[in-house]
């Protein structure tokens, strides 16, 4: 969007996402309840998006007949397609890049997810899936003992030591959301969209997880800190590993886990042989007790179908689905064409919604045809748009 802004003589628009940031409905109350994160949810985001172009377009000289085109990556490429969905008369069409429209309750399997994280890793280094999923069992095996929580600690210069076999479990897990982000941000250069990290990250983590079955599990877990520490200390300047944070932190986590807990179930599972993770069955009322915990609501399993008609979407028209080839979001996105005008375009080398980012010399040849292709669309709605105002 930047290179193309320029050339199609456009104007971009950032608009903040309500209760992200500083769109705080209620100041500083808008997460001390339920009753004021009753407002957060995609509809009434994608109604102010409808309200700001109408104003923008009232209130920018010689703005009022131009056509808009939304653009997003991740979520806001949900909320792209979903506002060329749902304000047809807004937006003439929208690019909705790595946007998982289908990674609700009953549209794609659960073990997709995961399957897509084991494959980036297991054509990145040799048997680097396979020792991620030996080091599971090594780490129960080490952290059983005192000593061996103490030395899981120091070899992976944690900032807060293990103490005891619960400490242990949310150990895996971070350990596991680590891999799961290194995948999304598989970019072909240097990049700090999560984390500042080198070119082709999970190559340069799996240089450290390629060695043979016989190894104890002790080499095992060195390896797996070098590689961890590709992701948190690339730059080489963190003192210690927090395994209470990850590096999405500053994606605005609080709000989106009370979207997943209302209108964004997301299930996702995993088996311990198609992928390299242990198995873990989707439990819809344990997610359910855990949001109900947490922020007194139940989740609406079935609300994303109803609200944005779950599969069956060739009613629309003007919509880009753009997914990458090693980004595990592909799993629950639209990677075949639906009509004439819904249009995916699968980028085989890319990750998380590399096409969105600054064209750079080492991107592939895969993603300069997809926003080749991507600004050929807009040029046609561009023209469409033009003819029939």
């Amino acid at each position: 969007m930047w290179d193309i802004a320029e050339n199609l003589g456009a104007m971009l628009i950032f608009a903040e996402h309500r209760y992200y940031g500083e769109s705080l409905p209620f100041g500083q109350d808008s997460y001390s309840d339920s009753k004021h994160l009753n407002y957060l949810t995609s509809e009434q985001a994608l109604a102010d998006f409808a309200v700001l172009i109408r104003e923008l377009k009232s209130s920018i000289p010689g703005a009022r007949l131009s056509p808009v085109i939304a653009i997003g990556g991740s979520y806001g490429g949900m909320l792209s397609a979903w506002l060329r969905m749902k304000y047809p008369n807004v937006v003439v069409g929208a690019l909705a890049a790595s946007a998982p429209i289908w990674q609700f309750p009953g549209m794609v399997p659960c073990g997709d997810f995961y399957k897509i994280v084991t494959m980036d890793f297991a054509k990145s280094g040799f048997d680097c899936d396979v020792n991620i999923r030996r080091s599971w069992k090594a780490v129960d095996n080490i952290s059983s003992t005192a000593p061996g929580l103490q030395w899981l600690s120091e070899e992976f210069s944690l900032c807060a030591p293990l103490k005891n076999n619960q400490d242990s479990i949310g150990f895996k897990a971070w350990l596991q959301e680590s891999w799961v982000n290194l995948a999304m941000v598989d970019y072909p250069y240097q990049a700090s969209f999560l984390q500042p990290l080198p070119a082709w990250p999970i190559k340069a983590a799996c240089k450290h997880l390629s060695f043979s079955s016989a190894v104890s599990d002790y080499s095992l877990l060195r390896g797996v800190s070098e590689a961890v520490k590709v992701y948190y200390n690339f730059t080489g300047n963190t003192p210690c590993l927090n395994t209470s944070q990850t590096a999405t932190g500053s994606l605005g986590f609080l709000g989106w886990y009370y979207q997943a807990c209302t209108e964004m179930v997301m299930p996702m599972c995993t088996d311990g042989v198609q992928d390299m993770f242990e198995p873990q069955e989707w439990d819809f009322q344990a997610f359910s007790d855990e949001c109900h915990a947490l922020f007194g609501v139940r989740p609406r399993a079935d609300w994303a179908e109803t609200a944005y008609g779950g599969k069956d979407i060739r009613s629309h028209s003007n919509i880009i689905f753009s997914n990458g080839g090693l980004d595990p979001w592909s799993g629950g996105g639209v990677t075949r064409n639906m009509s004439d005008s819904l249009v995916a375009i699968v980028i085989p080398d890319g990750a998380h919604h590399l096409d969105l980012r600054y064209n750079n010399e080492r991107d592939p040849p895969s993603v300069r045809a997809a926003r080749a292709l991507e600004v050929k669309y807009f040029k046609e709605w561009i023209t469409e748009a033009a003819a029939a105002a």
